[in-house]
């Protein structure tokens, strides 16, 4: 008999250590969920609201813990995610929808956006040139030919990138002024009077955070930008329909694809298989989640997901535009 039990214990010790089931490894612990900008934005709310209701749909049913990390333009969770967070699934994060293709543009950044586990997108996004209702700049002739001033968050954030393209690639008179708190601060800044207005701020957001603007016609919406028309800004043009010339259209097209990656999760790379296939679970599961739906619909946040598959599909599809196109595209998204 004891060489018996010694048998079974040997046996027992030597099981290897990845036999632990993703529901007991997730028992009981907390997993970050790393937001890329300050509180109270678009990506938050939409990334809060996820972690309200993502957990339950992961064995274990670990916490989800919201993060604030801003910076970078939104890149430094990217970072983050890329060479310091926790391989082992108790990490994962949202940034910028320029995230994606961010690398292309400055190859300073030392991550590669294809190697995330990408567990999807809440939705695809139309971002807005807007302006204030007082402003004398209502149309996209008068922005133009009208000196205009817009806001902005930060180098590299996307109210910065797409006023620059819109300055750079239309000649337009536009000063921007950078450094805002979020696009939060931004909104305030129009209400005061401080800024013209706003690009590159999501429809969804406004829908979201200023639906009395809408309701009251306080805004101008001069363009968006997308592959499609939202369908309350039938009459809006798109981006791309504002010009003919071939080689604008292609910078464009590298600018406006990032919308298709639009409120963004991922986490590190190289996780363990099964953690990962359950974060994709879960995420997928989320977006069919009544109660998250109902919440969704209550704040007017669109939910349209993007799976992770086809995230990381359209990223190899973005990475086969020519250099001499992202050469130019670098020079347009800067003063």
């Amino acid at each position: 008999m004891p060489r018996v039990v010694l048998a079974t214990l040997l046996a027992v010790l030597a099981l290897p250590a990845h036999a632990q089931s993703v529901a007991d490894f997730y028992k009981g612990k907390s997993v970050t969920l790393a937001i890329g900008f300050p509180v109270g934005g678009g990506y938050d709310l939409y990334a809060r609201t996820l972690a309200r209701h993502m957990g339950k749909h992961i064995p274990g049913n670990p916490a989800i813990v919201p993060q604030n990390m801003p910076g970078a333009g939104g890149l430094r969770v990217a970072q983050f995610l890329f060479t310091t967070a926790p391989k082992d699934g108790l990490a994962f994060g949202t940034f910028t929808r320029m995230a994606g293709i961010a690398p292309l543009l400055d190859p300073s950044l030392k991550y590669d956006s294809a190697k995330f586990t990408w567990l999807g997108a809440i939705t695809d996004a139309v971002s807005v040139c807007t302006t204030w209702h007082a402003s004398p700049v209502k149309t996209w002739k008068d922005f133009i030919e009208k000196p205009v001033s817009f806001g902005g968050t930060g180098v590299n954030n996307e109210t910065d990138i797409f006023a620059n393209v819109y300055k750079n690639v239309f000649n337009a008179n536009l000063k921007l002024a950078s450094g805002y708190q979020g696009t939060a601060g931004i909104m305030l800044a129009m209400e005061r009077g401080e800024l013209d207005g706003v690009c590159g701020i999501d429809w969804t957001t406004l829908k979201a955070q200023r639906p009395h603007w809408i309701k009251q016609k306080q805004i101008n919406v001069l363009a968006q930008t997308a592959f499609r028309k939202d369908p309350d800004l039938p009459h809006v043009p798109l981006i791309m329909e504002l010009t003919k010339d071939p080689e604008k259209l292609q910078i464009l097209k590298l600018f406006v694809s990032s919308h298709e990656l639009a409120r963004p999760f991922a986490a590190p790379p190289g996780l363990p298989a099964d953690r990962a296939e359950a974060l994709i679970a879960a995420f997928n599961a989320t977006m069919k989640d009544p109660e998250f739906l109902a919440e969704t619909a209550k704040h007017q946040m669109e939910v349209a997901p993007v799976s992770g598959k086809k995230l990381a599909e359209m990223l190899a599809e973005i990475y086969t535009t020519p250099e001499d196109i992202i050469a130019k595209a670098r020079i347009a998204m800067t003063r």
